[in-house]
């Protein structure tokens, strides 16, 4: 059964991080002590649901969350500094601290160090998250232990909902466009001038064509903008959503 943990102090545990071409040595102490803190445990750098929504969704609502009282958001895996550098890197997650609990010391200590053997990885961490509020934890979300890897609740959102309920979310901004169109250039200005952070898909990039682009949008001109999902259109048709 895994333990839920909230009024108590974090494990003291010595993190060794790769910080540029130094070793340094971080404490739990230098982590939480007089700061609110996230913390989001995952089972391995650059495995797909990780990647693809657990990371990246703590990432983008990191605003939300600072304008809400958080100071820090981590994420701690059981792999090693490396590893977490070059995966820190690839998701371009500028607003995480990337946390390699290598010999398993945290996790265990709090009581989520799981055997994963049947899949080749050995011991990693359950899926959870929580909020530590100056080395305390005030809230746990231990995802249900049922086979495989489930994610139910351990996600942004719910931190968020904890925290917040009504906080105001971020617009989720993605820009398609293609290498050397003026007209996506201005529209990707007009996003950053008012604020608006995006994702870009580039045509010619990860399989990623024209054919794709009319199939997502009916259309087969570049850029193409969409807010939330709703198709606003090119870089005219975005400068005039903006002003309205």
């Amino acid at each position: 059964m895994l333990e839920n943990r909230e009024g108590q102090n974090v494990p003291q545990v010595t993190f060794h991080t790769r910080q540029g071409n130094d070793w340094v040595d971080v404490t739990s102490d230098q982590l939480f002590k007089g700061k609110n803190v996230i913390v989001f445990a995952l089972p391995g750098a650059f495995t797909p649901t990780c990647s693809s929504t657990h990371l990246p969704r703590y990432n983008e609502l990191a605003p939300v969350f600072a304008e809400n009282g958080v100071d820090d958001i981590i994420c701690l895996s059981v792999n090693d500094t490396f590893v977490m550098n070059a995966w820190a890197e690839d998701q371009k997650a500028e607003n995480i601290t990337f946390l390699p609990d290598g010999n398993g010391e945290f996790s265990e200590a709090m009581g989520m160090l799981v055997d994963k053997q049947d899949l080749g990885f050995g011991k990693r961490t359950w899926r959870y998250s929580m909020l530590v509020k100056d080395g305390v934890i005030d809230k746990m979300f231990i995802e249900p232990d049922l086979p495989g890897d489930p994610f139910q609740v351990s996600d942004g959102d719910t931190m968020l909902d904890y925290i917040n309920p009504n906080a105001v979310q971020p617009k989720r901004v993605t820009v398609i466009s293609k290498p050397g169109c003026p007209h996506c250039t201005r529209a990707k200005n007009a996003l950053a001038q008012n604020g608006y952070k995006y994702e870009e898909i580039e045509l010619g990039s990860n399989g990623v064509s024209f054919s794709s682009l009319q199939a997502v949008t009916g259309r087969g001109t570049t850029p193409q903008v969409f807010v939330d999902g709703e198709l606003i259109g090119s870089a005219d048709e975005l400068e005039a959503w903006i002003a309205s």
